[in-house]
């Protein structure tokens, strides 16, 4: 049997038939044309995206299998410097890879004696002194040179790539994996993801950009950034004060709040949850990334729970969680009776039922059973972000403010995107400005999405983020390579010239002098006319910046000023005239491009020429390799 069929047996036997087919899909979408095709001569980098906790490690899983049945017999799997995560990989390795000899990180006597019997995965850490002792394994066998490499590299932007490429060094991780990858004479290095911008800003030069990139849609039932981000006015999101996680920290009086209301929640949720035979509810807290803060919010919540559980006013607790149980019912009618709710919430409250798990880099979790069943609030920083997966996650505090946030990192915390959630349970409770962070993220990877979605990009792929807003560690992305284009400012070619003016003529003889909505591929037909003498305008890039508007709305219109006859000295710094700039500055969230056809008295080599003046929509920094 052939590997990938026994992999998907496997996955239709637990009765999840949807996913073995979505699985099929996306073989099927790269085994013909990339794995199947392979020269064994080249060492090829590929990208497997999908969206945050949408089942990354099950497509993935399906591509090996593919690949083993394509010849391919030696897999490396790499996930973060994590024990509990690579032991937690390996196990599943064991479980769902029947076809393969499965090898742990103390494994060389296994993988040497399998002889490419089977196919072998060998699960690592990317820790350096385990992967420079797998580079001497691997190097020290006589059958590896020979065939080809096969490494997935789980949360390939985690680690992988080189955080010293502005100092012209090499960091250990990523010199490390380049050496793996040369311990044979080809490879294919496949990146997963759901969060790619480190790796789409990569150089082609670097050898860590992808030559290909796949992205397969989660399931039915994910809940994402669309749910989640799509619409501020959804009741998921219950809004915060800004500075309330430091007025948490510093009043004693035990005020009404969002920690506390996120808390009732907590419990009313779990009430129904468990009084309909569930096993575990999970209450996120995600405050800051000082650990200190951490324990703090831990006692914190503790007296809350003190506080509910022996208040004296009893009626003052039951009007409490009335409250926020009549919240809930609004969008949960089966909701359990308030009664019952209440009857059972005292009996966890007085049976100390109620675990309060802090997980941080001083408090590191040893066994995930801690949080997969029970009624449980979990207090931590940046440890509940990559490859931590909490069952039943229904109630998120996250109030973290980060002096210069990343798109990736922030993205990465988005624990309550997954599919075991309750959508009309679901609450996140986290100021407005964090929630606009969290949209615009969600609104540029849409963007890229749609522009892969499309196939028509390749090196093209562009990214937008709001100002202040960086997509990843500015560390690993090579700055001689990076050009930032701002939103809001105007553009225009220094040394400009026209393919063919007549076709421009042609183009906008329709447009009498003036201001006109038109189609932004309209926008790209114009700029497709035009040449720049220098590099200080890439007509390109920015036509490659305009289709990303138009990747996910194809309608989406801009702004179009058309004036003639202009009597403009060349090199004299400016393009527009006030009026024309302030016209322009009017329509501040869209494309608007303005064609100057100057006469060519004043320079511009003695005759006409159409000069565009692009302007990208305000508040955004658009990201060019």
């Amino acid at each position: 049997m052939s590997c990938l069929k026994k992999y998907l047996d496997e996955i239709r036997s637990r009765g999840n038939g949807q996913l073995a087919d979505a699985v099929q899909k996306t073989v099927d979408s790269i085994i013909p044309k990339y794995i199947r095709n392979f020269s064994f001569r080249e060492h090829v980098v590929s990208l497997l995206l999908g969206n945050v906790q949408s089942g990354k490690t099950s497509h993935m899983f399906g591509v090996m299998s593919a690949a083993a049945d394509e010849g391919f017999g030696i897999f490396v799997l790499l996930t973060t410097d994590n024990i509990l995560l690579q032991q937690q990989t390996l196990e599943r390795a064991v479980k769902d890879l029947k076809e393969f000899c499965v090898c742990g990180e103390n494994d060389y006597l296994k993988f040497l004696t399998n002889n490419m019997k089977k196919p072998s995965v060998i699960v690592l850490k990317k820790n350096g002194s385990v992967l420079k002792q797998w580079k001497n394994n691997l190097s020290s066998t006589n059958f590896c040179l020979g065939n080809p490499l096969f490494i997935v590299d789980d949360e390939a932007d985690a680690a992988s790539l080189n955080t010293m490429v502005n100092k012209n060094k090499k960091s250990t991780i990523n010199r490390t994996l380049e050496e793996i990858k040369k311990t044979t004479g080809s490879s294919i290095y496949m990146q997963v993801t759901g969060t790619p911008q480190a790796l789409l800003l990569q150089t082609y030069e670097s050898g860590w950009k992808p030559y290909f990139v796949h992205y397969f849609e989660p399931g039915e039932g994910y809940l994402g950034g669309d749910f989640f981000f799509g619409d501020e006015n959804t009741p998921n999101i219950v809004f915060t004060d800004n500075d309330e996680a430091k007025d948490i920290l510093l009043d004693d009086e035990f005020p009404e709040n969002g920690l506390k209301s996120a808390l009732l929640t907590h419990l009313i949720t779990s009430a129904h949850i468990f009084l309909n035979g569930g096993k575990v509810c999970n209450f996120m807290v995600h405050p800051s990334v000082k650990t200190n803060q951490h324990e703090k919010f831990a006692v914190k919540i503790g007296e809350y729970l003190n506080e509910i559980n022996i208040t004296n006013n009893e009626l003052e607790m039951v009007d409490a969680l009335r409250e926020s149980y009549n919240r809930l019912a609004v969008h949960k009618p089966e909701l359990v009776p308030f009664n019952d709710a209440v009857s059972f919430i005292r009996k966890i409250l007085q049976e100390d039922k109620v675990n309060i798990l802090v997980i941080n880099s001083n408090s590191a979790f040893e066994d995930s059973s801690e949080y997969e069943k029970g009624i449980n609030i979990v207090v931590g920083g940046n440890s509940l972000g990559r490859g931590v997966t909490f069952p039943m996650l229904q109630t998120i505090y996250y109030c973290r403010l980060a002096k210069s946030p990343q798109a990736d990192t922030m993205w990465q915390h988005s624990r309550m995107f997954g599919y075991d959630r309750d959508k009309d349970l679901m609450r996140v409770y986290m100021p407005p400005i964090l929630y606009k962070l969290f949209a615009d993220i969600n609104t540029t990877n849409n963007s890229i999405i749609y522009q892969m979605l499309k196939n028509k990009f390749g090196a093209r792929l562009k990214l937008y983020y709001t100002k202040g807003l960086r997509p990843a560690r500015i560390t690993v992305i090579d700055k001689k390579a990076l050009s930032l284009l701002s939103g809001g400012v105007n553009y225009f070619p220094f040394y400009p010239d026209n393919k063919n003016i007549a076709v421009l003529d042609k183009l906008l003889a329709p447009f009498e002098d003036g201001l006109y909505l038109v189609n932004l591929n309209f926008i790209i037909r114009i700029l497709e006319e035009v040449v720049s003498g220098t590099d200080d305008f890439d007509v390109d890039v920015f036509i490659s910046f305009v289709k990303t508007f138009t990747a996910e709305k194809p309608l989406r219109q801009g702004q179009l000023i058309v004036r003639r006859n202009r009597d403009i000295a060349q090199g004299t710094g400016t393009l527009l005239s006030p009026n024309d700039r302030a016209l322009g500055a009017k329509y501040s969230d869209d494309v608007v491009l303005t064609m100057y056809k100057v006469m060519g008295r004043k320079g511009w080599n003695g005759r006409e020429l159409w000069i565009p003046n692009i302007k990208l929509p305000s508040g955004l920094v658009y990201y060019n390799i």
